[in-house]
């Protein structure tokens, strides 16, 4: 399945909540869901039936991967990696989202969006444990470090990123040095680290059938 490319707000408003896909313009007056909370298309508003309990599990499943940025079948490969591990499979697919580089970039405050965090991912512009990382979906443990890399601290997005105050505070498993642009995992993500409103139960639900 191909990344969407079309605009990121309609997908806010397809899933009915704030993604928050588009940096600060989200949390102002302009974001797209505050203004209209419709579905998008011509009859968005009256699409206002009742879900079948498959049709909340799919809407549960494609909210959550949206709000991380990931691929169908990155997904569900998350998903199989979460349910063979021990313990609860929705806690357990919930912390190897969280702990996934770009999106722990994005919670550090590196990036305004997960889409920027992939990116600057994706250029090589981070370090883990002093080693170059250009994997979206590395899973960075307990004790990592993460750094933008040398090169990269001379650019300008960078000494402006180092100049200004944060926007978004960095959950507590994770640990910020703002002058020099690291962070590090100092616990494992737990599932009340994470502020977005989500039933994971659901997509066990749906996976599990």
């Amino acid at each position: 399945m191909a990344r969407y490319t079309g605009s990121v707000c309609r997908l806010c408003r397809r899933e009915g909540t704030k993604l928050f896909l588009k940096g600060d313009r989200c949390y102002s007056a302009k974001c797209a869901i505050s203004k209209r909370p419709t579905p998008p298309g011509m009859h968005g508003q009256a699409r206002a039936r009742k879900m079948s309990e498959y049709g909340m599990q799919l809407r549960e499943k494609q909210k959550v991967r949206r709000y991380y940025g990931v691929l169908e079948t990155q997904f569900r490969r998350t998903f199989d990696k979460a349910a063979r591990v021990k313990g609860v499979t929705g806690d357990n697919l919930l912390a190897l989202l969280e702990r996934r580089l770009d999106n722990v970039v994005y919670r550090l405050g590196f990036a305004a969006t997960r889409r920027e965090a992939r990116q600057l991912v994706n250029h090589a512009h981070f370090t883990v444990n002093g080693k170059r990382v250009n994997i979206p979906s590395y899973l960075v443990k307990v004790g990592d470090v993460i750094a933008v890399s040398e090169k990269s601290m001379g650019t300008t997005r960078f000494k402006k990123l180092r100049e200004e105050d944060a926007f978004r505070p960095a959950p507590k498993w994770l640990e910020k040095d703002k002058d020099k642009l690291t962070g590090k995992v100092i616990a494992a993500p737990a599932r009340d680290d994470i502020d977005f409103e989500i039933a994971e139960h659901l997509i066990v639900e749906l996976y599990s059938k």
